[in-house]
C-alpha cells in the first residue's frame, strides 16, 4: 500500500449489548467491575456495556504510541478498533496503511492441521497472498526451529513449540502499523534472543507502533506518546514522559 500510514478516530463509541443479563444480579456486578462501571440499560431493556466512549484522536506516521490504564479501562477494546477487528457503534475510525495486530498471535491456528498448514492459515489471515506465503515458508520454518515437527499436527506440539510457530509466522512481515498488547517473548534463551532481535527490527521499521503495556520501562523505552485510558475515555494524552510520570507515579519500572 502506497502513502504514509495514519489513524484518525472521530467520536468513536463502542457498545456491547449483554442479552439476558438484566435479571442476573451477579452477572451485572461482574460486568460492572470488569468495565469500570460503564453500564446502562437500553430502551428495550437490554443491558449495554460501553467499552469506548466518544474517543477522538489522530496517530500520524512516525509515532510510537503507548496505551495505559487499569483492567477494564478500555485498552483492549481500543486496540481491537485500531486493528479493524471491532467497528465503532458510533463515530468513525479511519485506518490507512497495512496493519498487523499481535494481540492474539494464535488466531487462525487449527490444532488438527500441521505446522506447515498453520503457517499458510495464519499468514493468509494476516493478508499475505499465496505467492508471498510460499516465498516466506522456509524462512518461517527455520526461524521456528521446529525441524521435522513442522509436518506433525499442531496439537502434538508442546506449548513452547506452539508459541514459537505462532510467533514466527506472526512476525514474518513488516507492516506499516504494528499493534501489540505487551511484548512478545517466548521459548528458550536462544529463541528469546532471536525473537527480541526480530521484534526490534519490526518496531524500528514500522511507521506506527501502538503498544499497550503495564510496564513503565517498556513504554518509556519504545514510545514517544502515551494515551491514558479510564472508563472507556481518554484521561490524558501527551508526551510519554509526561503521561508516564502521571500514570505510574513512583511505581517501580
Amino acid at each position: 500500500m502506497s502513502g504514509k500510514a495514519f489513524i484518525h478516530l472521530d467520536r468513536v463509541t463502542v457498545d456491547f449489548p449483554i442479552f439476558n443479563a438484566s435479571s442476573l444480579s451477579l452477572k451485572n456486578k461482574v460486568i460492572k467491575a470488569v468495565t469500570g462501571g460503564k453500564i446502562s440499560t437500553r430502551h428495550d431493556g437490554h443491558v449495554i456495556v460501553r467499552g469506548l466512549d466518544d474517543l477522538s484522536f489522530k496517530i500520524e506516521s512516525g509515532e510510537r504510541l503507548g496505551i495505559v490504564g487499569h483492567n477494564g479501562a478500555g485498552k483492549t477494546t481500543l486496540l481491537r478498533v485500531l486493528s479493524g477487528i471491532y467497528h465503532p457503534t458510533a463515530g468513525t475510525a479511519t485506518i490507512e496503511g497495512h496493519c498487523t495486530s499481535l494481540i492474539n498471535i494464535s488466531l487462525g491456528i487449527d490444532a488438527e492441521a500441521t505446522g506447515r498448514e498453520n503457517i499458510s492459515l495464519r499468514a493468509t489471515l494476516m493478508g499475505m497472498t499465496p505467492k508471498a506465503v510460499d516465498a516466506m515458508m522456509e524462512e518461517i520454518i527455520e526461524f521456528s526451529g521446529l525441524g521435522d515437527f513442522i509436518d506433525m499436527p499442531f496439537r502434538t506440539y508442546s506449548s513452547g513449540m506452539q508459541m514459537r510457530l505462532a510467533f514466527a509466522v506472526s512476525t514474518s512481515i513488516h507492516p506499516q502499523i504494528l499493534i501489540m498488547d505487551e511484548w512478545l517473548s517466548t521459548g528458550d534463551q536462544d529463541f528469546k534472543e532471536r525473537a527480541k532481535k526480530r521484534m526490534d527490527d519490526i518496531v524500528e521499521s514500522t511507521e506506527i507502533l501502538i503498544l499497550a503495556s503495564h510496564s513503565k520501562n517498556l513504554l518509556m523505552s519504545n514510545c514517544t506518546r502515551i494515551i491514558w485510558m479510564e472508563q472507556g475515555k481518554i484521561k490524558m494524552d501527551g508526551p510519554a514522559k509526561l503521561v508516564g510520570e502521571a500514570y505510574f507515579g513512583n511505581q517501580p519500572e
